[in-house]
């Protein structure tokens, strides 16, 4: 199985401090549209794993969430991609749940649900918690410098801890899927 997985707000889309609340907020980043697309035309799967506690937090319901998902899956599939499904945590940092990363309990389910491990499955995201996630539940963690990107990059070059050591580091998603069709054709 090729499988890729990948966090939502910094990657795929612009972020915002404030929370994305509504379709019409979810703008993608140059190029993230069309990387999906690659990914899906040479034979990988595409999963979305995110944080999502604005729902949590009562700024937007999850019937809000679930058509700013639409929209994107839509936007994905114009352009001639998939996303195989979308799994979210939608608690707030202090309820302390499994789901949100850094925990794994999304990696989990989805590795139950598919029957496979995460050995070789790459995993991007743009913070920390992305990071830890992916390699906690046994994938290869991989950064871009969007999103929270470049500042979770600069916090790694500043830290003694050696534990990313050898991360993958691209400027974009499209960056990244660049590397990874390259390596496997």
């Amino acid at each position: 199985m090729k499988l890729v997985i990948l966090d939502r707000d910094g990657v795929i889309n612009k972020d915002s401090p404030d929370f994305i609340k509504s379709p019409n907020e979810w703008i993608p980043i140059k190029g993230s549209l069309e990387a999906i697309a690659r990914l899906t035309q040479a034979g990988f799967d595409v999963v979305i794993i995110s944080n999502q506690s604005g729902v949590g937090r009562g700024l937007f319901s999850a019937d809000t969430l679930g058509q700013i998902h639409v929209r994107m899956i839509d936007l994905v599939h114009k352009h001639g991609g998939k996303i195989q499904c979308v799994l979210f945590c939608p608690h707030r940092p202090e309820d302390e749940c499994e789901c949100r990363k850094p925990s794994i309990g999304l990696y989990q389910e989805l590795a139950e649900r598919l029957n496979t491990s995460f050995s070789g499955v790459y995993s991007v995201g743009d913070s920390l918690r992305d990071l830890y996630a992916a390699q906690s539940a046994g994938a290869v963690p991989v950064l871009v410098k969007t999103g929270n990107g470049k500042s979770t990059l600069h916090k790694l070059r500043n830290s003694i801890d050696d534990e990313f050591d050898s991360l993958l580091v691209f400027d974009n998603l499209a960056k990244f899927v660049d590397s990874i069709l390259e390596s496997s054709s």
